[in-house]
């Protein structure tokens, strides 16, 4: 049985071979170019723009109309046609680098929102790790003695120790009575000494 041959060409995840162009495939520099763009769009939302353009149509249509015959390069009989032209031109390239200019500050609006949006998302987390870490100090705080509690504390124990040391049914206050080299052992009393006729003692 014959085997099948299989065919050359590739598949459909096969990408096809680059065609031979005609011309060279233009391919600007999109930062240098998109720069640009915007630079000339600012500059045509600008009141100089506008003054300038003045100036200029105003030049035209003077020099066309009462220059010599032989000077005049656009005939007023047909209605400024090529100046006509020439707005148009401006206004169809000025349409698009607009766009382009607009869709770059879409780009730098969109990468600006979502760090925006990232910043806030760490400032929200930082928030709550602030506030349970406030709490767990507070817990804590609880349970350890403040300086007007150790007061009040100090302030009833001297009030007990008072209270005991004034009431008569208190034992001493530590210290042991102690007894005089003189006393008598029994009762403690100091023997009575009757003076001598010779002055000494009995």
């Amino acid at each position: 049985m014959a085997e099948r041959k299989k065919p050359t060409t590739g598949g459909l995840d096969t990408p096809r071979a680059a065609r031979s162009r005609l011309l060279p495939k233009a391919n600007p520099n999109p930062d240098a170019f998109g720069h640009s763009t915007e630079n000339f769009a600012r500059f045509m939302g600008t009141p100089q723009f506008l003054v300038y353009m003045t100036v200029f149509v105003a030049v035209w249509l003077i020099w066309n109309s009462w220059a010599p015959a032989d000077w005049r390069f656009d005939s007023a009989a047909l209605g400024f046609t090529l100046l006509t032209l020439m707005l148009s031109l401006q206004a169809s390239y000025a349409a698009p680098l607009l766009l382009l200019a607009q869709n770059r500050q879409d780009d730098r609006d969109r990468v600006s929102l979502s760090e925006d949006r990232q910043r806030a998302e760490r400032n929200l987390l930082d928030t709550e790790y602030l506030t349970r870490e406030i709490a767990d100090l507070r817990i804590a705080l609880r349970e350890v003695a403040t300086r007007d509690y150790i007061r009040s504390e100090l302030r009833s124990l001297l009030e007990e120790l008072l209270d005991a040391s004034d009431s008569p049914e208190a034992p001493p206050s530590g210290k042991r009575s102690r007894k005089r080299s003189g006393d008598s052992p029994a009762t403690g009393i100091m023997p009575r000494v009757s003076p001598r006729t010779d002055g000494g003692t009995q």
